[in-house]
């Protein structure tokens, strides 16, 4: 009886603490060993972490990524025009979405595509107050098309979305564990944060977001948890408290 009462109040709380969060998600990851596209195995790794995150009873948003298809700069270094190159990186991050939201559906989970750009019926023409019903009432809503226009990055759209959608934190998933002092694929002897706020990050020139994602998180106190979302299991610890990442805070 005394083990039951413990679990019962460590998950209320996981509740209490993030009752919402926007998980931001890169495309890049989806290739998992492939080098390009969607792996499969990786995409059902983040369906049941994503389920798992769900029955602890926090309601879930999602951005993700378009890097494994396409990406607008990469797009416009090599002769597109940035404009068309955006659109088609927009395009790219529904074709992701929707993997995500079959693969969601498979394991059991309510979700819902809503898109930037008017697409019926690929999905639902996005709006706050609709993604906030469906998160009331138990839906992962994927965020997709980023912020419907050109010169802006999905991290600034999951900045944008985890605002409007008045979540309490917004979840990094990378490929590393956490902010380093420099890139710690490159450097051995790069140190990492457990907690580091938005001056420091401006200060030491780090790369966490795009500069418009991270004074956009800053001015409307959004804090940021950076995590390797590639190891299974990792968000749930996230969500259990576990200080498994970096906490970014004003």
């Amino acid at each position: 009886m005394h083990y039951l009462c413990v679990i019962v109040y460590y998950a209320f709380i996981v509740m209490a603490e993030f009752k919402r969060v926007l998980l931001k998600l890169s495309g890049e990851s989806l290739m998992g060993e492939q080098g390009y596209g969607i792996d499969s195995k990786r995409l059902a790794d983040y369906a049941e972490q994503i389920k798992d995150a769900v029955s602890l009873g926090v309601q879930v948003a999602i951005v993700i990524g378009g890097g494994n298809i396409f990406r607008g700069l990469s797009g416009a270094s090599k002769g597109f025009d940035r404009v068309k190159g955006d659109q088609m990186g927009m395009l790219a991050t529904v074709i992701n979405s929707l993997a995500l939201s079959s693969a969601l559906t498979s394991a059991g989970v309510k979700a819902k595509v809503l898109t930037a750009i008017r697409m019926e019926p690929v999905g639902e023409f996005y709006s706050s107050d609709k993604a906030i019903e469906y998160l009331n009432a138990g839906y992962v809503v994927i965020c997709s098309a980023g912020t419907g226009n050109p010169f802006f990055t999905t991290d600034t759209g999951s900045s944008l979305r985890a605002i409007e959608l008045k979540c309490d934190v917004m979840l990094k998933g990378t490929r590393v564990d956490g902010i380093y002092t420099a890139d710690p694929e490159k450097d051995p002897d790069a140190v990492k944060f457990d907690e580091i706020t938005y001056d420091e990050i401006y200060n030491r020139n780090l790369k966490v977001m795009d500069l418009t994602a991270t004074t956009m998180c800053k001015e409307n106190s959004m804090n940021i948890y950076v995590f390797n979302m590639d190891v299974y299991g990792n968000l749930g610890k996230v969500l259990r408290g576990e200080k498994i990442g970096t906490l970014v805070k004003k």
